[in-house]
């Protein structure tokens, strides 16, 4: 390994970098930039579009950075094939959020999905990630597909009973708007729309720097009347800490072995083996997660 040479910090060029503290973490990650390629006020936030040295192109939201053209694939396949490939027949998927359209690419890999509906509050983000990250918007005219743009939280308040099989979260950080994201009440109303047999999959922040928060997204679908479920970490490496995780919810379809057509997916991360391997949980995040948060 090549050690740091001591004049770094007197050549490093502060505008050549994108940097995102994580104050609950005291820490600070950053990218070496080449190029803005995107810089706009939306209706509903900041976005950016930057092309970096290593990592691709990134996508930043209000100093939030969400995908990464190098390690964005971990992620979407695991907030998307675990819940699929548990579910006997996921033939229609709703999308809350997500409008990179990474995880609704995911989506229709599946030959069983008839129906995949994408959520997206704000359309600035679809459009920038159609012109400028084109690999994960390649199912968007897909005929399975539908892009809406509206609120997500009312879409699934207006959906009727038992409209969908799976539904997936693709939320930002719970702060701001996205908070409503990870409460009961949403949780209940997806439940509703799943109704006994579907599954619910959210991300669910990281096990090592959020723990607080992965506990209390349990407690919040326990208390929304979800019997069962389960945690599955992955490695992220842009995300803080490079840890992160995605929670299932819903029956006994939670805990059952992938479909067998978890192994003719065409995918990078996700694999029959890392989907019962994801599950095995760290002593200290599995004993957090049995005692829970009481949010009654």
């Amino acid at each position: 390994m090549k050690a740091l040479d001591p004049a770094w910090r007197e050549r490093f060029d502060p505008s050549r970098w994108f940097l995102e503290p994580c104050e609950e973490a005291g820490a600070l990650f950053g990218l070496e930039c080449q190029e803005v390629l995107l810089d706009e006020r939306t209706p509903w936030q900041h976005l950016q579009v930057l092309e970096t040295r290593h990592f691709g192109r990134v996508m930043v939201l209000d100093g939030f950075l969400m995908l990464t053209g190098r390690d964005n694939f971990i992620y979407h396949e695991m907030l998307v094939h675990p819940a699929l490939c548990s579910h006997p027949q996921p033939r229609r998927v709703l999308v809350i959020g997500g409008g990179d359209c990474g995880c609704l690419r995911e989506v229709l890999r599946h030959d069983q999905v008839e129906r995949a509906v994408q959520v997206e509050l704000d359309e600035r983000v679809t459009r920038a990630s159609e012109r400028f990250f084109p690999a994960l918007c390649e199912a968007n005219d897909d005929p399975r597909a539908e892009l809406v743009f509206a609120d997500g939280i009312a879409f699934v308040a207006d959906a009727p009973a038992c409209a969908f099989d799976v539904i997936i979260v693709d939320s930002t950080d719970p702060i701001g708007q996205a908070a409503r994201l990870f409460d009961r009440a949403f949780y209940g109303q997806c439940r509703r729309v799943l109704g006994e047999t579907g599954v619910l999959v959210v991300q669910s922040e990281s096990p090592m720097i959020h723990l607080e928060v992965l506990s209390g997204i349990r407690a919040e679908l326990s208390a929304a009347g979800f019997p069962q479920a389960a945690t599955l970490q992955f490695p992220q490496p842009s995300y803080p800490s490079g840890w992160w995780s995605a929670t299932l919810a819903g029956g006994s379809v939670v805990d059952a072995p992938p479909r067998p057509e978890a192994e003719r997916l065409p995918t990078r991360y996700y694999s029959r083996g890392i989907h019962a391997a994801a599950r095995v949980l760290p002593p200290f995040v599995a004993e957090a997660l049995r005692r829970g948060t009481d949010l009654s």
